[in-house]
Protein backbone atom coordinates (compact mmCIF):
# COMPACT_ATOMS: atom_id res chain seq x y z
CA UNK A 1 0.00 0.00 0.00
CA UNK A 2 1.27 3.50 -1.12
CA UNK A 3 -0.09 5.81 1.87
CA UNK A 4 1.00 9.04 -0.30
CA UNK A 5 -1.95 9.71 -2.16
CA UNK A 6 -4.83 9.67 0.24
CA UNK A 7 -2.82 11.47 2.80
CA UNK A 8 -1.96 14.38 -0.01
CA UNK A 9 -5.87 15.55 -0.16
CA UNK A 10 -5.65 15.52 3.73
CA UNK A 11 -2.47 17.72 4.86
CA UNK A 12 -4.68 20.46 5.78
CA UNK A 13 -8.30 21.44 6.76
CA UNK A 14 -7.09 24.99 6.64
CA UNK A 15 -4.79 25.76 3.72
CA UNK A 16 -3.74 28.85 3.08
CA UNK A 17 -3.73 32.23 0.64
CA UNK A 18 -5.27 33.40 -2.13
CA UNK A 19 -5.43 36.94 -3.72
CA UNK A 20 -8.77 39.34 -4.02
CA UNK A 21 -8.34 40.08 -7.98
CA UNK A 22 -12.15 40.36 -8.41
CA UNK A 23 -14.77 43.41 -8.52
CA UNK A 24 -17.67 43.12 -6.01
CA UNK A 25 -20.53 42.34 -7.79
CA UNK A 26 -23.83 44.53 -7.64
CA UNK A 27 -26.79 42.27 -7.17
CA UNK A 28 -29.59 41.65 -10.33
CA UNK A 29 -32.83 43.17 -9.92
CA UNK A 30 -35.38 40.97 -7.37
CA UNK A 31 -32.43 38.90 -5.72
CA UNK A 32 -31.83 38.47 -2.09
CA UNK A 33 -28.66 41.55 -0.87
CA UNK A 34 -25.45 39.85 -1.39
CA UNK A 35 -23.09 38.91 1.16
CA UNK A 36 -19.68 39.81 1.84
CA UNK A 37 -17.48 37.10 2.63
CA UNK A 38 -14.28 39.05 4.28
CA UNK A 39 -11.65 37.75 5.87
CA UNK A 40 -12.32 38.41 9.48
CA UNK A 41 -10.88 35.01 11.39
CA UNK A 42 -11.51 34.32 14.87
CA UNK A 43 -8.48 35.96 16.91
CA UNK A 44 -6.53 33.66 19.68
CA UNK A 45 -9.06 31.16 19.49
CA UNK A 46 -8.67 27.18 19.13
CA UNK A 47 -10.69 25.99 15.99
CA UNK A 48 -11.03 22.61 16.02
CA UNK A 49 -11.79 20.54 13.39
CA UNK A 50 -12.43 16.64 11.71
CA UNK A 51 -10.91 15.89 8.67
CA UNK A 52 -12.15 12.30 7.11
CA UNK A 53 -11.37 10.67 3.61
CA UNK A 54 -11.94 7.79 1.63
CA UNK A 55 -10.61 6.44 -1.35
CA UNK A 56 -11.61 3.57 -3.65
CA UNK A 57 -9.84 1.98 -6.60
CA UNK A 58 -12.06 0.33 -8.76
CA UNK A 59 -10.06 -1.87 -11.34
CA UNK A 60 -11.94 -4.45 -13.77
CA UNK A 61 -12.40 -7.80 -12.50
CA UNK A 62 -10.68 -6.99 -8.95
CA UNK A 63 -12.31 -6.38 -5.83
CA UNK A 64 -12.18 -2.76 -4.77
CA UNK A 65 -9.29 -1.45 -2.49
CA UNK A 66 -10.75 0.80 -0.26
CA UNK A 67 -8.80 3.44 1.90
CA UNK A 68 -9.92 5.72 4.93
CA UNK A 69 -8.22 8.32 6.46
CA UNK A 70 -9.24 10.50 9.45
CA UNK A 71 -7.75 13.21 11.81
CA UNK A 72 -8.32 16.10 14.05
CA UNK A 73 -6.80 19.68 13.18
CA UNK A 74 -6.48 22.57 15.83
CA UNK A 75 -5.77 26.22 14.18
CA UNK A 76 -5.34 29.56 15.59
CA UNK A 77 -5.35 33.08 14.26
CA UNK A 78 -2.83 35.55 15.15
CA UNK A 79 -2.40 38.91 14.29
CA UNK A 80 1.34 39.33 12.56
CA UNK A 81 3.28 41.63 10.44
CA UNK A 82 -0.08 43.22 9.76
CA UNK A 83 -1.48 40.20 8.67
CA UNK A 84 -1.87 36.95 9.98
CA UNK A 85 0.06 34.03 11.23
CA UNK A 86 -1.92 30.98 11.47
CA UNK A 87 -0.51 27.72 13.37
CA UNK A 88 -2.06 24.45 12.73
CA UNK A 89 -1.58 21.48 14.75
CA UNK A 90 -2.89 17.71 13.50
CA UNK A 91 -3.86 15.38 16.53
CA UNK A 92 -5.08 11.33 16.44
CA UNK A 93 -4.62 10.63 12.90
CA UNK A 94 -6.00 7.13 11.56
CA UNK A 95 -5.66 5.14 8.63
CA UNK A 96 -7.93 2.19 7.69
CA UNK A 97 -6.57 -0.21 4.62
CA UNK A 98 -9.79 -2.62 3.56
CA UNK A 99 -11.37 -2.52 7.09
CA UNK A 100 -8.02 -2.84 8.64
CA UNK A 101 -5.69 -0.37 10.84
CA UNK A 102 -2.87 0.43 9.16
CA UNK A 103 0.62 2.41 10.41
CA UNK A 104 0.55 5.85 8.83
CA UNK A 105 4.04 7.34 8.52
CA UNK A 106 2.75 10.65 7.14
CA UNK A 107 0.32 10.55 9.98
CA UNK A 108 3.14 9.75 12.41
CA UNK A 109 4.81 13.01 10.78
CA UNK A 110 2.12 15.33 11.16
CA UNK A 111 1.70 14.71 14.53
CA UNK A 112 5.06 16.00 14.97
CA UNK A 113 5.13 19.14 13.51
CA UNK A 114 2.90 22.60 13.50
CA UNK A 115 2.07 23.96 10.32
CA UNK A 116 2.96 27.59 10.46
CA UNK A 117 1.63 30.01 7.56
CA UNK A 118 1.71 34.02 7.19
CA UNK A 119 -1.09 35.56 5.82
CA UNK A 120 -1.73 39.19 4.58
CA UNK A 121 -4.68 40.91 6.16
CA UNK A 122 -6.73 39.90 3.50
CA UNK A 123 -6.15 35.84 3.65
CA UNK A 124 -3.60 36.23 0.47
CA UNK A 125 -1.08 33.86 0.96
CA UNK A 126 2.19 34.99 1.78
CA UNK A 127 4.30 32.04 3.30
CA UNK A 128 4.80 29.16 5.26
CA UNK A 129 7.16 29.73 7.96
CA UNK A 130 9.57 26.77 9.32
CA UNK A 131 8.63 24.60 6.75
CA UNK A 132 11.91 22.42 7.15
CA UNK A 133 10.15 21.64 10.22
CA UNK A 134 8.33 18.57 8.09
CA UNK A 135 11.26 17.13 6.85
CA UNK A 136 12.95 16.84 10.65
CA UNK A 137 9.79 15.09 11.73
CA UNK A 138 10.55 12.51 9.00
CA UNK A 139 14.06 12.13 10.56
CA UNK A 140 12.43 11.37 13.78
CA UNK A 141 9.87 8.09 12.58
CA UNK A 142 11.81 7.12 9.50
CA UNK A 143 15.88 7.87 9.10
CA UNK A 144 16.97 9.60 6.35
CA UNK A 145 17.42 6.82 3.27
CA UNK A 146 15.32 4.35 4.88
CA UNK A 147 14.08 3.64 1.39
CA UNK A 148 10.68 6.12 1.30
CA UNK A 149 11.50 8.94 -2.01
CA UNK A 150 7.46 9.74 -1.77
CA UNK A 151 6.88 10.14 1.57
CA UNK A 152 10.21 12.44 1.01
CA UNK A 153 9.44 14.46 -1.76
CA UNK A 154 5.60 15.14 -0.14
CA UNK A 155 7.53 17.20 2.78
CA UNK A 156 9.79 18.92 0.79
CA UNK A 157 8.90 22.78 1.86
CA UNK A 158 8.83 23.47 -2.03
CA UNK A 159 6.02 20.41 -2.55
CA UNK A 160 4.29 21.16 1.07
CA UNK A 161 4.30 25.04 0.11
CA UNK A 162 2.86 24.42 -3.59
CA UNK A 163 -0.10 22.19 -1.80
CA UNK A 164 -1.17 24.58 0.57
CA UNK A 165 -1.56 27.40 -2.05
CA UNK A 166 -3.41 24.81 -4.40
CA UNK A 167 -5.40 23.49 -1.72
CA UNK A 168 -6.17 27.46 -0.28
CA UNK A 169 -7.46 28.65 -3.77
CA UNK A 170 -9.64 25.28 -4.60
CA UNK A 171 -11.56 26.61 -1.20
CA UNK A 172 -11.50 30.52 -1.64
CA UNK A 173 -10.19 32.20 -4.66
CA UNK A 174 -13.20 34.53 -6.32
CA UNK A 175 -14.81 34.29 -2.79
CA UNK A 176 -12.79 36.56 -0.52
CA UNK A 177 -13.31 40.40 -0.23
CA UNK A 178 -15.89 39.86 -2.06
CA UNK A 179 -20.00 40.33 -2.69
CA UNK A 180 -21.90 37.32 -3.47
CA UNK A 181 -25.39 36.74 -4.70
CA UNK A 182 -27.40 33.82 -4.81
CA UNK A 183 -26.33 31.99 -8.63
CA UNK A 184 -23.11 33.36 -8.65
CA UNK A 185 -20.36 31.62 -10.22
CA UNK A 186 -16.50 31.56 -9.34
CA UNK A 187 -13.80 28.92 -10.58
CA UNK A 188 -10.49 27.43 -9.37
CA UNK A 189 -7.75 24.34 -10.79
CA UNK A 190 -7.39 21.48 -8.63
CA UNK A 191 -5.86 17.96 -8.91
CA UNK A 192 -6.49 14.47 -8.12
CA UNK A 193 -3.51 12.14 -7.83
CA UNK A 194 -4.09 9.17 -9.83
CA UNK A 195 -0.98 6.36 -9.45
CA UNK A 196 0.76 8.92 -8.66
CA UNK A 197 0.08 11.48 -11.96
CA UNK A 198 -1.45 14.64 -11.21
CA UNK A 199 -4.83 15.18 -13.14
CA UNK A 200 -5.82 18.73 -13.54
CA UNK A 201 -9.75 20.03 -13.39
CA UNK A 202 -12.33 22.74 -12.79
CA UNK A 203 -13.81 23.48 -9.70
CA UNK A 204 -16.81 25.12 -10.12
CA UNK A 205 -18.23 27.06 -6.83
CA UNK A 206 -22.48 28.32 -7.34
CA UNK A 207 -23.75 30.22 -4.43
CA UNK A 208 -27.15 28.54 -3.73
CA UNK A 209 -27.80 31.09 -0.73
CA UNK A 210 -27.10 31.19 3.04
CA UNK A 211 -28.02 28.88 6.39
CA UNK A 212 -27.68 29.80 9.97
CA UNK A 213 -24.88 27.29 11.66
CA UNK A 214 -23.39 27.45 15.94
CA UNK A 215 -20.70 29.60 14.33
CA UNK A 216 -23.34 32.34 12.65
CA UNK A 217 -24.85 33.01 9.54
CA UNK A 218 -23.20 31.42 6.46
CA UNK A 219 -22.65 31.19 2.67
CA UNK A 220 -23.85 28.06 0.98
CA UNK A 221 -22.25 27.03 -2.23
CA UNK A 222 -22.43 23.64 -4.37
CA UNK A 223 -19.61 21.87 -6.17
CA UNK A 224 -19.26 20.31 -9.23
CA UNK A 225 -16.27 19.71 -11.70
CA UNK A 226 -15.20 20.93 -15.30
CA UNK A 227 -12.91 18.24 -17.18
CA UNK A 228 -12.71 20.46 -20.14
CA UNK A 229 -12.47 24.47 -20.43
CA UNK A 230 -15.92 25.59 -22.22
CA UNK A 231 -15.74 26.93 -25.73
CA UNK A 232 -17.72 29.88 -24.67
CA UNK A 233 -15.80 30.49 -21.14
CA UNK A 234 -16.74 33.27 -19.38
CA UNK A 235 -13.61 35.56 -18.46
CA UNK A 236 -13.67 34.90 -15.02
CA UNK A 237 -12.95 30.96 -15.46
CA UNK A 238 -10.73 32.15 -17.93
CA UNK A 239 -8.63 33.92 -15.99
CA UNK A 240 -8.63 31.51 -12.86
CA UNK A 241 -7.01 29.11 -15.08
CA UNK A 242 -4.60 30.57 -16.78
CA UNK A 243 -3.40 31.95 -13.41
CA UNK A 244 -2.97 28.60 -12.33
CA UNK A 245 -0.29 27.63 -15.19
CA UNK A 246 -3.10 26.72 -18.00
CA UNK A 247 -2.57 22.82 -17.00
CA UNK A 248 -4.25 20.14 -19.62
CA UNK A 249 -7.39 19.64 -18.43
CA UNK A 250 -8.32 15.90 -17.57
CA UNK A 251 -10.96 14.05 -19.20
CA UNK A 252 -13.21 11.88 -17.34
CA UNK A 253 -12.72 13.71 -13.96
CA UNK A 254 -16.51 14.39 -12.64
CA UNK A 255 -17.54 15.72 -8.79
CA UNK A 256 -20.33 16.99 -6.79
CA UNK A 257 -20.17 18.44 -3.03
CA UNK A 258 -21.19 21.85 -1.07
CA UNK A 259 -19.03 24.32 1.30
CA UNK A 260 -20.31 26.22 3.57
CA UNK A 261 -18.51 29.34 5.16
CA UNK A 262 -19.64 32.05 7.93
CA UNK A 263 -18.75 35.62 7.08
CA UNK A 264 -19.61 37.22 9.82
CA UNK A 265 -16.60 35.67 11.76
CA UNK A 266 -14.73 33.46 8.87
CA UNK A 267 -15.20 30.15 10.16
CA UNK A 268 -15.44 27.17 7.33
CA UNK A 269 -17.84 25.74 8.51
CA UNK A 270 -17.92 22.21 7.03
CA UNK A 271 -16.91 21.22 3.22
CA UNK A 272 -17.98 17.98 1.56
CA UNK A 273 -16.60 16.56 -1.97
CA UNK A 274 -16.78 13.44 -3.86
CA UNK A 275 -14.31 13.33 -7.17
CA UNK A 276 -13.97 10.82 -9.53
CA UNK A 277 -11.53 9.87 -12.09
CA UNK A 278 -12.01 6.88 -14.54
CA UNK A 279 -9.39 5.82 -16.88
CA UNK A 280 -8.13 3.09 -18.43
CA UNK A 281 -7.06 1.80 -14.44
CA UNK A 282 -10.06 1.61 -13.36
CA UNK A 283 -12.42 4.25 -11.30
CA UNK A 284 -10.85 6.26 -8.52
CA UNK A 285 -13.18 7.71 -6.37
CA UNK A 286 -11.98 10.09 -3.36
CA UNK A 287 -14.53 11.45 -0.68
CA UNK A 288 -13.04 14.11 1.98
CA UNK A 289 -15.04 16.06 4.31
CA UNK A 290 -14.28 18.75 6.91
CA UNK A 291 -16.56 19.69 9.64
CA UNK A 292 -15.55 22.56 11.96
CA UNK A 293 -16.26 21.22 15.70
CA UNK A 294 -15.81 23.24 18.45
CA UNK A 295 -14.04 27.39 18.61
CA UNK A 296 -12.98 28.14 22.03
CA UNK A 297 -11.09 30.75 23.57
CA UNK A 298 -7.84 29.82 24.54
CA UNK A 299 -7.01 27.65 27.85
CA UNK A 300 -10.91 27.01 28.17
Amino acid sequence: MRPGPLWCCLVLSLASGCTSRYPPLNPAPGLPPPVRLDFKPPVDRLLTESVRATRTLQRQGQPEVRDEAAFTTETRFTPSDGGWRVTQAVRTPRQVHDGQDVTSLPGAVLERFTLRLQLAADGTFVKLVGAEAAQEALRQVAPEGTGLPEVERFFTPEALEARTRREWEAKYAGLLQRNLVEGQRTWAVDVLAVDGVERAYLLERTVQGTRPTTFGDAVVLSLRCLDALPEKAPAELRAAWEEAGSPELSKGVTCEGEQVVAWGRFVPVRRLLTVKAVGEGGTLTLTTESQAETLQEEGS
